[in-house]
């Protein structure tokens, strides 16, 4: 089951809750309603998009959305824990004994991995093919990413063009003094739908996703660095420091307790 991420979730309900509490301050919410504005900030932001990108590509992206709303399930410390007994068993009964390690894995990256290893690729070889699926994952996101980027940049835009046809109709009734209100009403408003659709939904999802991807590459890195350390045959203590050099300092004193309570209770059950 995916755990939520509740600082997506809460700071748009905060956001839009905040928001609208200014609008009622000012009086009631439905001058801050028009169906014109929506449909050309929304409609134009929507073109523009669909534009830029290919069908896949904007398909891909939606499926990513979900992304942003979800916390990381895989930890890096829980990772590297995964490695350090790799690296256990490796030492101990070889190489070999880790092919049914690996099909027990949900992860598919760290599972070619280990398989290579076991295998008998190449070090080199076994580098240059995590990397390389490393980079076009890197590309995968920042086109998803993007999607979302792209739309906070077009969406003011189109308040703006919104604002000129507000601006058109009310110059072009002059004459009618009861039409200049609403005209004006819509310039602004269709302004304002811009601007809240980019900085309040836009841009800020486009961000959660490079956050949530540059913690999914960290993870991948961790990957990387420990199956080629099981390969080389490096000591588990030795493969555990060099992996936590990817981890902050707190992660670091998160992981030295948690593997600290876990021989305390392994010393418990002995006795």
């Amino acid at each position: 089951m995916t755990n939520l991420d509740f600082a997506t979730i809460g700071g748009l309900v905060l956001g839009i809750v905040l928001i609208v509490s200014g609008m009622l301050l000012e009086g009631s919410i439905l001058i801050y309603a028009s169906l014109v504005s929506a449909l050309i900030v929304v409609g134009g932001t929507m073109g523009g998009v669909i534009i830029a990108y290919s069908f896949k590509q904007l398909k891909n992206a939606a499926a990513a959305l979900k992304i942003a709303f979800s916390e990381q399930q895989d930890q890096p410390r829980d990772i590297i824990s995964v490695l350090v007994s790799f690296a256990e068993k490796a030492r101990r009964e070889g190489l070999l004994a880790l092919e049914d390690e690996a099909y027990q894995l949900d992860d598919e990256f760290l599972k070619k991995g280990i398989q290579l290893v076991v295998d008998g690729t190449d070090p080199q070889l076994v580098r240059n093919i995590l990397e390389t699926e490393l980079d076009f994952l890197e590309q995968r996101h920042a086109i998803n990413r993007g999607v979302f980027a792209k739309g906070g940049e077009l969406a003011p835009a189109f308040g703006m063009i919104g604002t000129l046809i507000g601006l058109i109709g009310m110059l072009s009734h002059l004459d009618d003094p009861d039409a200049i209100g609403p005209g004006m009403a819509t310039a602004l408003i269709t302004t304002l739908y811009g601007a809240l659709l980019a900085n309040l939904v836009l841009v800020p999802l486009a961000q959660k996703l490079k956050v949530k991807s540059e913690e999914e590459i960290l993870i991948r890195e961790v990957m990387i660095e420990g199956i080629l350390s099981i390969q080389a045959g490096e000591n588990p203590r030795i493969v555990e420091e060099k992996l936590k050099a990817f981890l902050a300092p707190k992660s670091r004193t998160e992981l030295d307790e948690q593997e600290t309570e876990g021989g305390a209770v392994e010393r418990n059950a002995a006795t």
